[in-house]
C-alpha cells in the first residue's frame, strides 16, 4: 500500500513540475528555466527507476493517465488564475451605408457596455477603437462587434 501511494503521490508531482517546466522554458529567463529543467529530469531520473516497482502494469498506466490529468489540470487552473488581465485594443471597421446612420447601433451598444471606445467617420467607414482591460470587456465588445457585423482585429499591449 505504501508502494502504491508513493507511486501516485511521485507521479503526480512530476507531471506538475514536468508541466511548470514546459512554461518555464517559454516564458520564463535563461536561469530560471535551467533550474526547473535540472529538478524536473531529477526527479524524473528516479520516476523511471521507480517505474520498476513491483505493481501491476495496468496499475501504473492508469495511475500515470490519472496524475497526468490532475497535474496538467491543476498547473494550468493556477495559470490561469495567476494570469493578470492586459490592456487590449480592438480596432473595428464598420461600412457606412451611403451615410446612413444604422451604424450608431453599435455606437449606442458599446456606450452601454461601458467599455471605454472612441470612433471616427471617414464617410466610407466607421472607425472604432475600443480599449479592453478585463477579459470580460473583450467578450462584451466581441459580441457587440459580431452583431453589428463589424470587421475587427485585436492588439495586445506591450510592456516597454
Amino acid at each position: 500500500m505504501e508502494l502504491l501511494i508513493l507511486f501516485i503521490v511521485m507521479n503526480v508531482l512530476n507531471v506538475i513540475i514536468q508541466t511548470v517546466k514546459s512554461i518555464c522554458t517559454i516564458k520564463c529567463g535563461k536561469t530560471a528555466a535551467a533550474i526547473v529543467n535540472a529538478v524536473a529530469y531529477g526527479l524524473y531520473t528516479y520516476i523511471v527507476v521507480l517505474t520498476m516497482c513491483d505493481l501491476p502494469l495496468l496499475a501504473k498506466c492508469l495511475i500515470v493517465a490519472g496524475a497526468n490529468f490532475v497535474g496538467v489540470y491543476v498547473v494550468k487552473l493556477i495559470e490561469e488564475k495567476a494570469r493578470k488581465d492586459k490592456l487590449w485594443k480592438v480596432e473595428a471597421t464598420i461600412y457606412n451605408y451611403n451615410h446612413d446612420p444604422e451604424w450608431d447601433d453599435c455606437i449606442i451598444d458599446l456606450k452601454e457596455s461601458g467599455v471605454p471606445f472612441n470612433y471616427i467617420d471617414i464617410q466610407k467607414y466607421i472607425l472604432i477603437n475600443c480599449y479592453c482591460a478585463t477579459q470580460t470587456e473583450s467578450a462584451k465588445v466581441k459580441a457587440i462587434l459580431d452583431k453589428h457585423k463589424a470587421k475587427y482585429f485585436v492588439s495586445e499591449s506591450k510592456t516597454l
